[in-house]
């Protein structure tokens, strides 16, 4: 029998964090090891219970998601912790910052159950940004946002093509649609997307559409 899925819950509407506390432990291969109100308490929980993935509220008292998550899974971090954000809204503009800050993925709270379970199962298994669709209306919102560096995109450390899938990966597209698009197999986008974030040391596909924003090799 494989090992559960070990998943910290943070949340400060009680009967939200209820709900999704009930709907995790139900599964028989995720189990709740711990659930807290504030982010000060997640980090705190998070350090010592140390779970496969916390999934975070973003606005609340002592310490928002944002910074929580930065504490748990921000640059600098020696044992980052996997962090699903879940929202409200899905313009909250934080939700951007805390991508920015280290999470794996984000989630509205109106999803369907399903769903929810999904991402969870998908941020710990080290993927990122559970749907191409949200990811484009996620970053495409707040792309304006981000100060492009003034490094020279042809200086980075890719061969053409590997640019090419950073492209791709940017606007939200899956593994799948890549595939399709440049005429290649999928296990051949693998290999381009483990390249990519070798090389310019990034840890998931959150950090690769960040950086190709950052860097101006997408509008």
């Amino acid at each position: 029998m494989s090992v559960p899925i070990r998943v910290l819950v943070c949340d400060d509407q009680v009967l939200i964090r209820t709900g999704l506390v009930t709907i995790i432990d139900a599964q028989p291969d995720l189990e709740i090891v711990g659930e807290c109100g504030d982010g000060g308490a997640a980090v705190e929980l998070a350090e010592r219970l140390r779970p496969d993935v916390v999934v975070m509220d973003v606005r609340m008292p002592v310490l928002d998601g944002i910074e929580a998550t930065r504490h748990l899974a921000g640059a600098g971090v020696e044992h980052p912790v996997k962090v699903l954000v879940v929202t409200t809204f899905n313009l909250d503009e934080y939700v951007y910052e805390a991508l920015r800050a280290g999470a794996s993925g984000f989630l509205l709270k109106d999803a369907p159950p399903a769903r929810l379970l999904h991402g969870i199962r998908t941020v710990a298994t080290g993927a990122a940004l559970l749907d191409p669709d949200v990811t484009r209306q996620l970053v495409g919102r707040f792309a304006s946002r981000i100060r492009p560096s003034q490094a020279d995109p042809v200086d980075m450390p890719l061969t053409p093509r590997e640019l090419q899938v950073l492209r791709l990966i940017a606007d939200g597209l899956s593994n799948s649609e890549i595939a399709a698009a440049l005429f290649i197999s999928q296990e051949t986008v693998k290999t381009f997307v483990s390249r990519i974030l070798t090389k310019l040391g990034l840890r998931d596909r959150v950090q690769a559409v960040v950086h190709a924003y950052r860097h101006g090799l997408v509008t």
